[in-house]
């Protein structure tokens, strides 16, 4: 199928994050910024100075935001504990807590990330040197996964395209495949067969080079718990969570689709693309609710449902991406 071609609409306004709330992250991107110029993030120090300062992930009663999805009015946040201690990352197990139990062994120092395959300038990043690549935004981004349960989370990174753009993709680069590590020392899930490892992950180069796709690096002002992907991950905040790959070490621009982790394992049910779609049900799932998790007992489970937004809710950026496809057959 011929690649469209890359047409971005801006975000809307509700998804710029309020001037106040940026004011009071300048602390935090100061301590990046001098960390990534010298060795004062050595060992994320800066942890220490942030936990002095209140936070909202640390506020039990937290504020209602601007909306991400660009619907009327607001959004509540998801707890900071809810975002850190529920999560899927089966490199450290496959219960929702596993990541948050097992997830200390992680080492994030030093840690590298090379770009390469069909660009000009291949290059391997050194995580300061991501740091500062570009200016560090707070984005609220919904969070939807394909067991049904959503969050809204503030991200701190900036958009992919800024990384991509500095190795220069060619002509041929038509694709953007992203790995995983994978270390059996530091990630007991790694030595069970439960997926192919690394870790595997694939975009289409427009979708890569979106203004909405971010490089992540922190979570509601602080540096990225190592449970949620850390030192760096993916956010692609219109498809379902497992896209968003995690702990990311390979960037790779290639001309043909790159095999996905799963796809490989249950092509049947997680397709390439894997857009969030209330229209499309997974075989096991009704895609067209979901419940917000914090929201009522037990994780959210007994929460009420609300319907699920195609595309998360995105469908005004996003949805030119995707004119005259059938979204059922590129699920």
């Amino acid at each position: 199928m011929p690649v469209p071609r890359p047409r971005f609409d801006l975000p809307l306004p509700s998804e710029i994050t309020p001037r106040a709330v940026y004011e009071g992250r300048r602390d935090w991107l100061r301590m990046l910024a001098a960390g990534a110029a010298g060795s004062a993030l050595a060992g994320w120090a800066a942890r220490d100075a942030l936990a002095a300062a209140p936070l909202p992930g640390k506020n039990p009663a937290l504020p209602s935001v601007p909306s991400a999805l660009g619907g009327a009015g607001a959004e509540a946040l998801t707890r900071y504990d809810d975002v850190t201690g529920y999560n899927n990352f089966y490199e450290f197990g496959t219960d929702k807590s596993d990541p948050h139990d097992n997830a200390g062994t992680l080492k994030t120092r030093p840690w590298t990330v090379s770009v390469e395959g069909e660009c000009a300038k291949p290059r391997t990043f050194g995580i300061d040197d991501l740091l500062k690549l570009a200016p560090m935004e707070e984005r609220i981004y919904r969070l939807r996964c394909v067991e049904g349960w959503s969050m809204v989370i503030p991200w701190n990174g900036w958009p992919l395209a800024a990384l991509l753009r500095q190795v220069e993709p060619t002509s041929r680069a038509k694709y953007v495949a992203f790995e995983s590590l994978a270390d059996k020392r530091q990630m007991p899930g790694v030595s069970r067969a439960v997926l192919e490892w690394p870790y595997r992950e694939g975009l289409r180069i427009d979708e890569a080079m979106h203004p909405l796709t971010l490089l992540a690096f922190g979570l509601y002002g602080e540096i990225l718990p190592k449970q949620n992907g850390a030192p760096v991950r993916l956010v692609v905040p219109w498809k379902y969570g497992f896209k968003s790959a995690k702990s990311i070490v390979r960037i790779r621009l290639v001309d043909a689709e790159p095999p996905t982790s799963w796809n490989l394992a249950i092509p049947r049910e997680y397709g390439f693309y894997s857009n969030v779609n209330p229209k499309v049900d997974h075989p096991r799932w009704s895609q067209a609710s979901e419940r917000r998790i914090g929201e009522g007992g037990l994780g959210g489970l007994i929460a009420k449902r609300r319907p699920t937004l195609m595309f998360n809710g995105y469908e005004p950026q996003v949805g030119q991406l995707y004119a005259g496809m059938d979204l059922r057959k590129f699920y």
